[in-house]
């Protein structure tokens, strides 16, 4: 297994956020882990780089040191809301995931360069190298975040809503490029997503953190139903069958006493 979390609990200001969460997720897979504002999402996500104390077990490749420095030689995170320095250069700040391999105050060497520019190649941001982070439409800005996260090679890559502000194309298109360079790379990906549609269409499992721990997790078909969604979201959804992965649909609320008066009326009707 590429990650391995065993019986992680985290508390943040004496709540109890996490507890006892189990996931395993194997090299080159992509598990999404959905649950309903408030689960704990990111806090897990946070947990698996050292950011947040924790409770239980998290093995990264068999690494199982806490240090956020060693853990970042083995993985990168796109956080919902990055933190970037006003003025800062696009290029400077894809350099910025090479600091892991050389200590925060050495500067960087030709080949953080060459790395740095081939991501930006690879992400068609070659032509904004000179350009601010501040300048770039929100699509550019996320694949400039997700090309920091890349330049840092690292075996994992864990996306905190990575389409968050994005319109429906961009949604698809940093997406599309995450599964790309997941086959490409053999990268283990672990996402957090809002939009269940998306959970089910990018990925290969789906997590369901509730209540402080994994309740489900398999297969989006068997995973993203009616029951489930309505239990750990309290939504009302349609769940249309479709080859490319469930469709979630939401839909009204029924109105109590409701469909027995309609069928009360029916009965009346044929009877008249």
């Amino acid at each position: 297994m590429a990650v391995r979390i065993r019986s992680l609990s985290v508390t943040l200001d004496s709540t109890p956020v996490l507890r006892g969460a189990d996931l395993e997720v194997a090299a080159g897979e992509w598990v999404n882990v959905i649950g309903p504002n408030g689960a704990g999402k990111t806090t897990l996500l946070r947990a698996v780089l050292g950011l947040v104390p924790f409770r239980g077990s998290i093995d990264i490749n068999g690494l199982r040191d806490r240090r956020r420095s060693a853990r970042a030689r083995h993985v990168a995170y796109v956080p919902q809301t990055p933190v970037i320095p006003p003025g800062m250069l696009v290029a400077d700040y894809v350099l910025l995931g090479r600091t892991p391999h050389r200590g925060v105050f050495a500067a960087e060497t030709a080949g953080d360069r060459r790395i740095a520019a081939e991501v930006l190649e690879r992400l068609d941001l070659g032509g904004f190298s000179e350009r601010t982070v501040q300048s770039l439409s929100g699509g550019e800005r996320q694949r400039t975040v997700l090309a920091r996260a890349l330049a840092q090679q690292t075996e994992v890559v864990l996306l905190d809503e990575p389409t968050t502000a994005l319109d429906l194309g961009h949604q698809q298109d940093v997406l599309e490029l995450v599964e790309t360079l997941r086959r490409e790379r053999g990268l283990t990906v672990i996402a957090t997503l809002h939009d269940l549609t998306l959970a089910a269409r990018y990925g290969d499992r789906v997590a369901v953190l509730s209540g402080g721990r994994i309740a489900q997790c398999g297969r989006p078909a068997e995973v993203l139903t009616v029951e489930t969604i309505a239990q750990h979201f309290g939504a009302h959804v349609r769940v249309i069958d479709d080859p490319e992965g469930p469709v979630i649909v939401p839909t009204s609320a029924p109105v109590p006493g409701f469909e027995a008066a309609e069928l009360a009326v029916l009965a009346t009707s044929k009877e008249s």
